[in-house]
């Protein structure tokens, strides 16, 4: 008997699967189908969970996306569509909580993958500064600019009052590229050097500027343009 036929003993049997430890052994799709399956409990949602994940190219890419968007895909209501910005949301808060209290330099591979989950998957461009103490502890997590597919307008000043008002130490400049190549552009490495120059004479260090993309990410100290 296939899933459609016997949809509730189906679901019984993913969630003894979940619940016995199993869950890495799970395709995408059929974790994406029990958590439809919360939301819309009287219907088959395999089908439903392929269909999203053909639409939106990954699982991770489906998390991201915006509610509007997710409620295009026929099948998909309110209920659903606010299940999986749920999931994204503890997904999110729970990579937070991994950086807070300990120095964000020694939990670098934490924070890449926080920001690529916050970030690779947007379709306009988000400017995101890290607010650092003294002992490089987050102090704030904030977007100072969400833009276009191609441009997100910062402003250095901004950058450094804010930095003034919230007595940070030191700062992590980030932001997006929708088009998912974290090459960065001649205006990027510009405006990361004003930041760094106005720091200096502030006694604000700027650790990095990180670009994201959907095929990872660029920092800029690394490539030695800061």
């Amino acid at each position: 008997m296939d899933a459609s036929a016997d949809p509730t003993g189906h679901r019984e049997r993913l969630r003894q699967r979940l619940m016995d430890g199993s869950g890495d052994a799970f395709h995408d799709y059929e974790l994406l189908e029990y958590l439809l399956a919360l939301a819309i409990p009287r219907r088959d949602t395999k089908g439903l969970a392929k269909d999203l994940l053909a639409e939106f190219g990954s699982l991770a890419a489906l998390l991201a996306a915006d509610p509007k968007e997710l409620q295009r895909v026929p099948g998909l209501g309110a209920s659903a569509a606010a299940a999986i910005k749920f999931v994204q949301a503890v997904q999110l808060r729970a990579q937070r909580r991994a950086l807070e209290n300990r120095p964000v330099l020694s939990s670098w591979q934490a924070l890449l993958d926080y920001l690529h989950s916050a970030m690779a998957h947007r379709t306009a461009e988000e400017f995101r500064v890290i607010f650092l103490d003294t002992k490089n502890q987050i102090l704030r997590d904030e977007v100072l600019g969400q833009g276009t597919v191609n441009a997100a307008p910062v402003y250095p000043r901004e950058v450094i009052k804010r930095a003034l008002e919230l007595q940070a130490a030191a700062v992590i400049l980030v932001h997006n590229h929708p088009s998912g190549d974290p090459t960065p552009s001649r205006d990027d490495i510009a405006m990361t050097r004003t930041i760094v120059e106005a720091g200096r004479h502030l006694g604000l260090t700027v650790h990095d500027h990180i670009i994201i993309g959907q095929t990872g990410e660029t920092s800029l100290r690394a490539q030695g343009l800061i």
